[in-house]
């Protein structure tokens, strides 16, 4: 028994320190009062991870310090405590991570080791702007993962802005046609937890 939770113990640091988590974030003492959850779906659906059973995905979608990227955080620590595999990034860093890829020639080898991981955050979407290859690669990324693992995208834009980021309606539309087949929209709302505790006033 020790035995075992041992190699747990061990499996899940190992994937911790893999999905590259920019904080330590936990899902206990969570604030969920910013969060607008979707009809027959809660904190409870979150904390048991069922989204990914069936390669779900989420937007967390609302107004800068609400509470996203706290919460994105929190999940793939859990997962991986789960015995998860699960990666982090940002939107920037993932971009920057596949075009090393690319000019590398091995963006095929970095796609299918993105691909074993169960659960993707591609945190600060539409934050800053993603020029055409870029978006090509994120949307490769996206269509890849689609029914075969579960994204977790936090953004401040509405679907109807997603073009303007992609720099291509048609190739925004293909991606929020995947998203939200088997997604969820939790929408965040509320004053910024940075400003309401800020030390500057």
């Amino acid at each position: 028994m020790l035995q075992q939770q041992s190699r747990h113990s061990a499996r899940s640091a190992r994937l911790l320190r893999a999905a590259k988590l920019p904080m330590n974030k936990t899902l206990e003492g969570y604030d969920w009062t910013n969060i607008n959850f979707p009809d027959s779906y809660g904190r409870e659906n979150l904390r048991s991870l069922d989204f990914l059973d069936s390669g779900g995905d989420l937007v967390l979608y609302g107004d800068v310090g609400t509470g996203k990227t706290h919460l994105a955080c929190a999940l793939v620590a859990h997962a991986c405590q789960e015995g998860i595999p699960a990666r982090f990034f940002t939107t920037a860093s993932l971009v920057a991570h596949l075009r090393r890829a690319k000019d590398a020639d091995r963006l095929d080898k970095e796609l299918i080791s993105l691909g074993k991981n169960r659960l993707l955050v591609i945190d600060e979407f539409g934050y800053r702007p993603i020029d055409t290859e870029g978006a090509r690669l994120l949307f490769q990324v996206i269509a890849d993962a689609y029914e075969r693992r579960s994204l977790i995208l936090t953004t401040n834009l509405a679907f109807s802005k997603w073009g303007a980021e992609f720099g291509d309606d048609h190739m925004a539309a293909a991606v929020i046609d995947r998203i939200v087949h088997h997604g969820r929209l939790l929408h965040f709302s509320g004053e910024s937890y940075r400003v309401k505790h800020a030390l500057m006033s």
